[in-house]
């Protein structure tokens, strides 16, 4: 149960009630602020490498590679005033040639253009510390061992240490200014095929995202960790993390990545089909809200609307993202904006249940006030919006609220008739996502090693919706269960997320941008009474048996494994009524036992039912357990679980109440 305040607790449970809820519209996606991209630019710029920072005052500083053909010059940009009208044609060529790569970077006034020279392999950097007015003369800081560079990347440390990262072929090198004074590069500790771009943000370790070829052959957009004390020990290399993946001898690649951090992690890269219409498409997503970069969560990639194959770099300032390549230049506003709809609620009806949950809201238009969802006022809201919805009361403290879960704004109706008009908005929540999403690569675990347990492949489904897994209670099963796991190409994630629960006894709910894992147990504790202070208007109590009482789970160990599973209380009273899973991932009687004993509790709680009606309880949850005092069906401080949740607000009608769906405990 979401934790109340003690005016508001008091206020629900008052014989007259003065409801008080709330409802806005926000630009987010699972969390994240949802990028708008306006084009600034279109210039006829030929496309190939390229960088941007944005320094401490705002300006944008890009710099550019020439085609081969060209000699491979250098040229740089500083636009102070960047901007809708803004020139953004006007290069300045550095008198630099034979660049290989390149990579931009600042911290307050100071910026830093790097580049490796395709001839000799030296590495050389020009400086400004006036926000890119002016720049020194290039420095050579260095040397590459080869000159086959596919890419570089650079960032600075908020103490104003800064590291630069290239890929040489197959190895990835680091060389960082610590103190005022370069160290010597240093080489990564894995073994891949020849690797074809690396991004980079600071943030308490250097983060990076690497594209190229595993040792196999096969195509790979890997997340990667070197270590500044954060989260991986000073100078050391996390594991390899696999984003995406495309087999050797295929037609799809991966390069050029960019990557920044506004407000989570956001990457763009390049996907590369050389198959029937072939294309060069940047793809872009970004990290869960909330999940640290080494957890490597991140949504599905989504394709950017261009054709290129050298990438679009990210960077930002102030209230806007920017993104740009040698002949665009993009914004998007980064700032979270909401449309307060509270006042225009003529209802409101909110339903959650196991695994789906639905919002339908009308708001009044007689007066055609939301007669253009989507534009000028009303831009906020429009299909794909949050719709966050919190329940409340008018309490001694005024109006509060308990935040409850947030939407996604699927559909709206204008209805108009016999003098009465309004829009209806219907919404769905994360399950929602789970279901439309389906799997574009084949992905699998546990094959021959122990890779990811049952919780953490539910981390990575989840997080391909943007949605964050949080763990109230949790089994040993769930963290301990390494099953040989398989995503096929089409595999729906609401399918995937049923089979990985089919696993383990945990239940899964969603609220907002966040699903919740619990380990439901037949001792829990009530959270919440009904029926003395908090009245019961209505109720029906439904007590059965389970729908079995005995679980057969046949595995594989060399030789074939039967385990049973009982519940001989129940098999005494109606003799045994069996159920049979067959899984070969079950190579130990425990892992059966425990199999078994999952799907009998499931049973266990499922063998009750019913529901109670009641005054709404802002901070009612799925799952809680409750205990009810109903003496006309004999209960006295009866457990119960909620299984489902069912909100109705029509003030007109005076309706404030609330159906919640029961189960054993």
């Amino acid at each position: 149960m979401r934790s109340l305040s003690a005016t508001l607790l008091a206020a629900q449970k008052q014989a007259a009630t003065a409801p008080h809820v709330e409802l806005a519209a926000r630009n987010k996606i699972t969390g994240a602020v949802r990028l708008d991209w306006t084009r600034l630019y279109t210039g006829s710029e030929a496309e190939y490498f390229h960088a941007l920072t944005l320094p401490g005052d705002g300006s944008l500083i890009r710099a550019r590679i020439a085609l081969p053909a060209d000699s491979c010059k250098l040229y740089r940009q500083r636009v102070a005033n960047p901007a809708p009208g803004a020139d953004f044609s006007q290069w300045v060529y550095t008198s630099q040639y034979n660049a290989a790569a390149v990579a931009c970077a600042s911290l307050g006034a100071e910026a830093s253009i790097f580049w490796i020279n395709g001839l000799n392999s030296e590495i050389r950097r020009i400086k400004s510390t006036d926000y890119g007015a002016t720049w020194a003369s290039p420095e050579l800081i260095g040397y590459s061992p080869t000159t086959a560079i596919y890419g570089m990347a650079a960032a600075y440390k908020p103490n104003g240490d800064l590291a630069i990262f290239w890929a040489d072929q197959s190895t990835l090198y680091a060389k960082k200014l610590v103190a005022g004074v370069w160290q010597a590069r240093s080489a990564w500790d894995k073994s891949t095929g020849d690797l074809s771009g690396v991004a980079c943000v600071y943030d308490g370790d250097w983060n990076l995202f690497v594209t190229g070829q595993d040792s196999a052959g096969n195509y790979k957009l890997w997340s990667l960790v070197y270590g500044d004390g954060g989260a991986v020990a000073l100078n050391t290399w996390s594991v390899l993390r696999e984003f995406a993946s495309a087999p050797a001898g295929g037609d799809f690649k991966y390069r050029q990545p960019f990557m920044d951090k506004p407000d989570v992690y956001r990457i763009f890269y390049v996907e590369k089909f050389t198959g029937t219409q072939s294309y060069n498409r940047p793809f872009w997503s970004h990290s869960v809200a909330g999940a640290s970069f080494i957890s490597n969560l991140w949504r599905e990639p989504v394709p950017f609307n261009l054709s290129g194959e050298y990438g679009l770099a990210i960077g930002h300032y102030g209230d806007y993202a920017w993104l740009t390549g040698p002949n665009g230049v993009w914004r998007a506003p980064l700032t979270l904006q909401s449309l307060d709809l509270t006042a225009d609620i003529v209802s409101v009806r909110e339903e959650l249940a196991e695994n789906r949950g639905s919002l339908t809201v009308e708001l009044r238009n007689d007066d055609g006030r939301y007669a253009a969802p989507g534009q000028g006022s009303l831009a906020v809201l429009d299909v794909g919006c949050h719709l966050d919805f919190s329940p409340g009361y008018r309490t001694a403290a005024g109006n509060e609220v308990s935040a409850g879960p947030a939407f996604v704004l699927k559909d709206y109706e204008h209805t108009s008739a016999g003098g009465k008009a309004s829009l209806l908005l219907y919404a769905a929540d994360g399950w929602d996502l789970l279901e439309n999403w389906r799997a574009r690569h084949q992905f699998r675990w546990n094959k021959t090693s122990d890779e990811l347990s049952v919780k953490q492949i539910l981390e990575f489904v989840l997080a391909r919706v943007g949605l964050k897994l949080e763990v109230i209670s949790e089994s040993s099963v769930v963290t301990g269960y390494y099953p040989d796991f398989t995503i096929n190409v089409g595999n729906p994630g609401d399918s995937v997320i049923s089979r990985l629960l089919s696993f383990v006894p945990d239940v899964l709910f969603i609220e907002g941008n966040k699903a919740y894992l619990l380990d439901p147990q037949s001792a829990d504790s009530s959270v919440y009474s009904y029926g003395a202070a908090h009245p019961v208007l209505a109720g029906e109590y439904r007590q059965g048996a389970p729908e079995f009482n005995r679980v057969q789970v046949e595995g594989y160990d060399s030789a074939p494994l039967i385990v049973d599973s009982f519940d001989w209380d129940e098999i005494s009273r109606r003799y045994d009524k069996l159920y049979q899973v067959s899984d070969r991932n079950v190579n130990t009687a425990a892992k059966a036992q425990q199999r078994g004993e999952a799907y009998l509790r499931d049973a266990e709680i499922k063998s009750a039912s019913g529901s109670i009606l009641v005054p709404v309880n802002c901070g009612q949850q799925l799952y809680d357990v409750i205990d009810i005092t109903d003496s006309r069906a004999g209960l006295s401080a009866a457990k119960r679980r909620v299984l489902g949740l069912a909100l109705m607000y029509h003030p007109r009608r005076g309706d404030y109440q609330q159906r919640l769906t029961l189960g054993a405990v």
